[in-house]
C-alpha cells in the first residue's frame, strides 16, 4: 500500500494561504489607490503685507479642460489645498486694486507640499506710500480718513493729517517716493524758436512708474495751448532704476508752428546712455542720439558721445570726453548733488523738452546746430564736499546758432520767430581752444558756491558797415574772449525755500556760446539768472511750490546793428521768465 502526505500537513497549508491572501490584496489595493502632492502659498504686496480675501485659481497644465479650483486667501493671506494630482499647474492671483499676478509651470510632487510665496504689484503705484504705516507714532485722537474698496472694509487709502512745522505754519511736503509732477507755468525755459515752446502759457506732466522690482518707466508730456499750439511726449526707460548710473533709454516727440498759419515743425530724438566699469579705476560712459525733423523738407543727425574717467588716487581723477554738441551734459550725475536730488527722475523728464539743438535754415533747408566738442580735464577732491577742476577743451562747431530781434522777415538764410519778433541765423563755422577752472564747495546748512573762469573763441561782431542777417557769416570775427562765473544753491530751512542763482561776466561783447559744455554741467548760465522754488503752506494732496525761473535779468549783452532794411539786435542771451505752479505727489 503506497502511503501519501500525511492529513495534519494539509490543514498547516491552509491556514498559511489564507493568512497569506489579506496581505497580498491589502498590497494591490494600496498600490492601486492614487497619491496626491499639496499646494500651499502666502500671498502679500510690496510692503510685505498679507492680503486677505485674495482669489487664488489653479489649473491643471497638462488637461486644458480640466475645471480650476478656486480659493480665497485667509486673515494671514494664506491658502492651501491638501489633494492635487501630482503634474504642472498654473496658479493665477487676482485682487481689487492689485495688477493680476501669474505663476506656470507649479510642480506638485506627490506626497510633498509645494510653497509658493506671491507678491503682487499695486495698480496704484503712487499711492504706495500713503497706504503704508506712518514712520512715527499717531496719538490715540489723530484723525484718519480711510477708503475702503469692498464689504470686507479692507482700507486701501489712508491719509493722515500732518503736524505743523514747529515755529510756522504747516508746509506741504512731498511724500517719500514721489511718483507725479503737474506744472502749470507760463513763459520758456529756452528761446530756442521751433524746437521749444512760445513764450505762453503751458502744462507739464510727469509720472514715474515701477517696473517689476527696479526698472522705471517715466512719461511726461507738454503743450501750449495760446494762440498756436505745440507740445510734445517724452518718455525714459530706466533698467537700473536711477539715473545716476546703468542704462538709460530716451524717446521724445516734439510739435509746433511758426506762427497761427505758420509752417508745421515736427521732430524725433532718440537717445541711448550707459556706463561699465573696466576694473577698479576706470569707468566708461556712452551715449548717442538720434535726431529726425521735419520743417518743409527733413534733416537729421545722429550725436555720439563718450567719456574715459581714470581715477589716479583717491583724490584725483582725470576725464577724456569726446560728445557732440550741442547737446544736454553727457553726464548728469557730475551735477551738484542738490540739484539731482530735487530734480530727480520728473525733472530729468520734463528738462528732455529742451535738451533740442536749435535748428536753422539754409539755402531753402533746414539745418541743425551741431559740432564736436572734445575734453581733457582733472578734477581733485577738496575734502568730502568740494572739487576743484582743470580742464583744456576743444570745440569744433560746422553750423553755429546765431540769435537776434527785428531784420527782414524774407531774408534767405534766416529762420523767424512770429510771436517774439526774433530770428535765428547760421553764423557759420567755429573752432576754438578754450580752458576752464572750476571750483565748487558745500558749506553748512546745504548751501553750495562756484566759481568758474573760462577763456576761449567766440563770434564777435565785425566791421562797422550795413549788415543783412541772411549774410551775417561774412559780417563775423573771431576773437578771444574770457569770463567769470559765480553762482550759488541754498535752501533756507525755515521757509523750505531753495534758490539757484549766478552770474557770469564777459569781457567783451560775443554773439555765441563761450563754453556751452561748461555752461550745462555747472548750471552757469550767461549774465544774472535766478532760480526759486518755494514751497506753499499744505491746503491739499501732494508737495505744492511755486516755481520762477529768470534768464539774463539785466538784459545785458545786446548788441545793435545797422541792417540794409531795419535795425538789428544781436542777442547772445534772451531775457526770459518762466512762473507757475507745481505738485508733486
Amino acid at each position: 500500500m503506497k502511503h501519501g502526505r500525511p492529513l495534519t500537513a494539509i490543514p498547516r497549508a491552509l491556514v498559511l494561504a489564507a493568512a497569506f491572501v489579506p496581505l497580498l490584496c491589502s498590497s494591490a489595493a494600496a498600490q492601486s489607490k492614487p497619491l496626491f502632492g499639496r499646494l500651499a502659498g502666502v500671498v502679500r504686496d510690496g510692503a510685505d503685507t498679507p492680503q486677505m480675501g485674495a482669489v487664488v485659481q489653479v489649473i491643471r497644465e497638462e488637461q486644458a479642460s480640466s475645471a480650476a479650483l478656486q480659493f480665497l486667501t485667509n486673515t494671514r493671506g494664506v491658502f492651501q489645498e491638501q489633494s492635487l494630482a501630482p503634474g504642472l499647474y498654473t496658479v493665477r492671483v487676482t485682487l481689487a486694486g492689485f495688477l493680476p499676478t501669474l505663476e506656470q509651470h507649479v510642480r506638485v510632487a506627490p506626497n510633498l507640499t509645494t510653497v509658493l510665496r506671491i507678491k503682487l504689484e499695486s495698480m496704484f503705484a503712487s499711492l504706495d506710500q500713503l497706504r503704508r504705516p506712518p514712520a512715527t507714532p499717531l496719538e490715540n485722537d489723530d484723525w484718519k480718513w480711510v477708503l475702503r474698496s469692498a464689504q470686507a472694509m479692507r482700507p486701501v487709502l489712508q491719509w493722515v493729517e500732518e503736524q505743523p512745522a514747529p515755529g510756522g505754519s504747516a508746509i506741504a511736503t512731498a511724500p517719500a517716493g514721489s511718483r507725479g509732477r503737474l506744472e502749470l507755468t507760463t513763459g520758456t525755459r529756452r528761446t530756442g524758436l521751433p524746437s521749444n515752446l512760445a513764450d505762453f502759457a503751458g502744462t507739464a506732466f510727469a509720472y514715474d512708474q515701477l517696473l517689476g522690482s527696479r526698472s522705471h518707466l517715466i512719461l511726461a508730456g507738454q503743450m501750449s495751448y495760446d494762440r498756436a499750439p505745440a507740445g510734445g511726449l517724452a518718455m525714459i526707460w530706466l533698467p537700473g532704476g536711477s539715473l545716476s548710473g546703468g542704462a538709460r533709454s530716451t524717446l521724445v516727440f516734439r510739435q509746433s508752428k511758426l506762427g497761427p498759419d505758420g509752417r508745421v515743425f515736427r521732430s524725433a530724438r532718440l537717445d541711448q546712455s550707459g556706463s561699465t566699469a573696466l576694473g577698479d579705476r576706470v569707468l566708461l560712459r556712452y551715449g548717442a542720439e538720434y535726431l529726425l525733423v521735419n520743417f518743409n523738407s527733413s534733416a537729421f543727425s545722429l550725436r555720439p558721445r563718450a567719456e574715459v574717467n581714470l581715477r589716479l588716487n583717491g583724490k584725483w581723477t582725470a576725464s577724456l570726453i569726446a560728445a557732440a554738441q550741442p547737446g544736454e551734459a553727457l553726464l548728469p550725475e557730475r551735477q551738484p548733488q542738490e540739484v539731482e536730488k530735487e530734480s530727480g527722475n520728473l525733472g530729468s523728464a520734463l528738462d528732455q523738452f529742451d535738451a533740442f539743438p536749435s535748428l536753422l535754415w539754409r539755402n531753402g533747408r533746414p539745418v541743425l546746430e551741431s559740432g564736436w566738442h572734445e575734453e581733457l580735464s582733472a578734477e581733485r577732491k577738496l575734502g568730502a564736499r568740494g572739487s576743484l577742476q582743470f580742464a583744456l577743451f576743444h570745440d569744433g562747431n560746422s553750423h553755429v546758432a546765431i540769435y537776434g530781434k527785428g531784420g527782414n522777415p524774407a531774408a534767405d538764410n534766416l529762420l523767424n520767430d512770429f510771436f517774439l519778433d526774433g530770428f535765428v541765423s547760421d553764423g557759420g563755422a567755429l573752432h576754438s581752444w578754450g580752458s576752464r577752472v572750476a571750483l565748487r564747495q558745500e558749506l553748512a546748512g546745504g548751501l553750495e558756491v562756484r566759481f568758474i573762469y573760462t577763456t576761449a573763441d567766440a563770434l564777435v561782431p565785425g566791421g562797422s558797415g550795413e549788415v543783412a542777417p541772411g549774410d551775417l557769416p561774412g559780417s563775423l570775427s573771431r576773437q578771444r574772449r574770457h569770463s567769470l562765473s559765480s553762482g550759488v544753491q541754498a535752501r533756507l530751512p525755515r521757509l523750505g525755500s531753495r534758490m539757484n542763482a549766478g552770474y557770469t561776466w564777459f569781457d567783451g561783447n560775443l554773439l555765441s556760446s563761450l563754453d556751452s559744455y561748461g555752461e550745462s554741467l555747472y548750471q552757469a548760465d550767461p549774465y544774472l539768472h535766478v532760480g526759486l522754488r518755494q514751497p506753499l503752506p499744505r491746503f491739499a494732496l501732494g508737495r505744492w511750490e511755486l516755481l520762477a525761473d529768470c534768464q539774463n535779468l539785466l538784459e545785458q549783452g545786446y548788441v545793435p546793428v545797422s541792417g540794409t532794411q531795419s535795425r538789428v539786435v544781436y542777442v547772445p542771451a534772451f531775457r526770459t521768465f518762466r512762473g507757475g505752479l507745481s505738485v508733486q505727489f
